[in-house]
């Protein structure tokens, strides 16, 4: 029997890495003759730089003194180096929503600079491409912060600079074009949303970024603004585009002033780690994350990897700390077993906490299935 390990994280509590190992251990602990392969992923979100790293034995280079979510702080920041010098720029590792307390979430101020400034790092290190994963921001200031690290200037109607943040979209009114030197770059989301409106980034997500309600009305009237200053002065027709919203609107700042195109993150994670080769032969894939729900079904981990495994005539079990989808919708679309970690009666808080071990029973139970 050969078993493939293909898990996303378990957010707050696994990374992707350790849930492979934990349900590794339990499969060589009941079948030791089975052949069991790891392969841990991500969706464009926090942990995929990790993931790649990981898989393809890449590197880590650390840059120091890089300007985190809010101006005032800076962090010591990395970005991972693959095979065939492809670097791997992590949004949420300098621009990210875990680097700040909670009363400092404020979009208004915070800025995604920092990751402007690992992407002109990774540029001048020599990377013939250039991935951006997005997710876990603590912005919302579409992508103005990162551009403006590469030399990007957005100017107020008296010429002056507009400040970082969120704050300061509604006041542009003259974009200012750099000679850039950048290597083609792909921005891999997490997300589908548009850059504005009610499905937009600050709609969405601007409140669990610390904005209150009057503040989302002005993020979400400074990206409509951004948006048509874009059309107007640099030509870009497309604003609508899946994804413009990912990282706080960074999606759509990296199609807009670094020329990136914009790539569902899961998809890219797979076919960079290369995990079709690896369910060559296997018997069954095992998937899973914190929460199974339909949203684990539109360009996931757990999607995609089903996805594949059904074009490639694997069978797919699911470990994951919630089961929100009816038996039926899993074998609807492949899942043939599934099992949820959290126990009768026991709080996600309790279910966090015990990640672990609660993972490493399910799995357990898992493997008497798949022997049957």
């Amino acid at each position: 029997m050969k078993i493939v390990l293909a898990f996303d994280s378990f957010k707050g509590s696994l990374s992707a890495k350790t849930a492979c190992r934990v349900v590794a251990n339990s499969l060589h602990a009941l079948r030791p003759a089975w052949h069991v392969e790891c392969v841990p992923l991500a969706d464009g979100g926090e942990g995929t730089a990790a993931a790649l790293v990981e898989n393809r034995r890449g590197q880590w280079r650390v840059v120091q003194g890089v300007t985190g979510p809010l101006p005032d702080i800076k962090v010591e920041a990395a970005y991972g180096w693959l095979p065939g010098d492809v670097a791997v720029v992590e949004m949420a590792s300098v621009s990210g929503l875990t680097l700040l307390e909670k009363p400092q979430l404020n979009p208004l101020l915070t800025t995604s600079y920092g990751t402007g400034q690992l992407i002109a790092a990774a540029a001048e290190a020599g990377a013939k491409r250039i991935i951006l994963t997005l997710g876990g921001s603590a912005t919302v200031d579409g992508g103005t912060g990162a551009a403006r690290a590469l030399g990007w200037r957005f100017l107020d109607a008296d010429g002056c600079e507009v400040p970082l943040g969120g704050g300061g979209l509604g006041q542009i009114a003259q974009l200012q074009r750099p000679q850039l030197n950048l290597p083609p770059v792909e921005a891999w989301c997490d997300v589908r949303n548009p850059l504005w409106g009610r499905e937009g980034a600050a709609c969405v997500y601007g409140p669990q970024k610390g904005a209150d309600e009057a503040m989302v009305a002005e993020l979400d009237g400074g990206l409509q603004h951004l948006a048509e200053l874009v059309q107007h002065q640099l030509g870009l027709q497309a604003l609508d585009v899946p994804g413009d919203g990912a990282a706080g609107g960074l999606g759509f700042g990296a199609r807009a002033f670094l020329g990136a195109e914009l790539i569902p993150g899961a998809q890219g994670v797979l076919e960079v780690v290369g995990l079709e080769k690896a369910l060559s032969n296997a018997d069954w894939v095992i998937t899973g994350e914190g929460c199974l729900d339909d949203q684990s079904l539109q360009g996931k981990v757990v999607g995609e990897v089903a996805r594949l495994a059904r074009s490639r005539s694997v069978k797919v079990a699911v470990l994951a700390g919630q089961l929100l989808l009816e038996p039926a919708r899993c074998r609807e679309v492949g899942l043939a077993m599934c099992e949820q970690t959290m126990t009768r009666g026991m709080s996600a808080e309790e279910a966090m906490g015990q990640a672990e071990a609660l993972l490493a029973v399910a799995a357990q139970r898992l493997v008497k299935s798949l022997a049957e």
